[in-house]
């Protein structure tokens, strides 16, 4: 059975290397995985698999201090036959907080544009130096508008380049598909759930920022927020999950992790970080351990510091304390 080249002690990965001649079979087994490797991908590419079926998708987003333009990276290099996903064009535009998430309906018209139906398995990476950064962002969006068929490239571009496949300038726009969304309320959480779990403590919120920006001592990216935590927030940053080269621990060591965090994954759980990008690091690790669920405070950060009371807002710095 394919299911069997699966390992079981990480039931959402994808085999290292895989036979170009069961490739095909797979794509339909890969449906719920939410790692695949490089490997497992350039096979597909190989193959020419690439196509309604399969999608994959550049979601690489950078702050502005970064001075990093996606796009234009994109236009330079890709992996062959991807198409850019902007997160910040697929959002809520009326909202006063970055990339907050889009309706269901502006979210279908957007992937089916992409070439994205409601049958194709969509590969998502990003182009970070870390190895993954925005990308378990797209990844949880399209769980959040119930499609399941998402799985994320393990050390994105970094090692895909590392690794030595192929990358190319070509880009042809993939002929438009039928998406439909169904958007789960219950993972997106807001300033007033995260206000009320304050006084209940009945769910762990996991920040994924860095240690400093957590405590207050590192500045914030953006000019008109300061660092520090609301709380009862827990601490563990997004580059805790991966390993030296940008790729998803293990699950023994991602298990490690959350138990010396103090977070249990099987208890209900919610992610933050500064606008609620790599909070999704969080729930893509939970996941990897047969967790599923986990919510994502959509404001992140970024909303708390403007509309907390200053008995909301710790830090060990120089901004608001409690």
């Amino acid at each position: 059975m394919l299911t069997s080249l699966v390992p079981l002690s990480q039931p959402d990965r994808f085999p290292l290397a895989l036979g170009a001649c069961i490739i095909s079979d797979l794509v339909m087994a890969a449906q719920t995985r939410a790692l695949v490797s490089g490997q497992w991908l350039a096979d597909a590419v190989r193959n020419n698999l690439v196509g309604p079926k399969l999608r994959v998708l550049d979601t690489s987003w950078y702050l502005p201090k970064t001075k990093r333009n996606p796009r234009a990276e994109f236009a330079e290099k890709h992996i062959p036959g991807s198409s850019f996903f902007d997160i910040d064009e697929c959002s809520d535009k009326t909202s006063a907080f970055d990339h907050m998430l889009p309706t269901g309906s502006h979210f279908s018209r957007y992937v089916g544009e992409l070439g994205i139906g409601s049958d194709t398995h969509v590969v998502v990476y990003d182009t970070s130096d870390l190895g993954s950064y925005c990308a378990p962002r797209l990844w949880w969006m399209f769980r959040v508008f119930g499609h399941s068929m998402v799985s994320v490239l393990d050390g994105g571009l970094k090692n895909w380049l590392a690794e030595g496949y192929p990358v190319t300038a070509e880009y042809s726009k993939p002929e438009p598909r039928e998406f439909k969304a169904t958007f789960n309320q219950s993972w997106v959480k807001s300033y007033e759930d995260v206000l009320e779990n304050i006084r209940s403590q009945r769910v762990r919120i996991v920040d994924a920022r860095s240690a400093g920006r957590f405590r207050g001592t590192e500045p914030e990216p953006r000019d008109d927020t300061l660092p520090g935590h609301f709380p009862g927030a827990i601490n563990m940053p997004f580059t805790s999950f991966m390993d030296a080269s940008g790729k998803e621990l293990g699950t023994e060591d991602l298990s490690k992790l959350f138990r010396e965090a103090g977070v249990d994954p099987e208890q209900p759980l919610w992610a933050t970080c500064g606008s609620g990008v790599t909070a999704c690091h969080v729930a893509l690790a939970a996941h990897l351990l047969g967790h599923p669920g986990v919510c994502v405070y959509d404001g992140s950060w970024s909303e708390w510091f403007k509309r907390a009371s200053p008995d909301h807002i710790i830090s060990e710095g120089e901004g608001k304390k409690v």
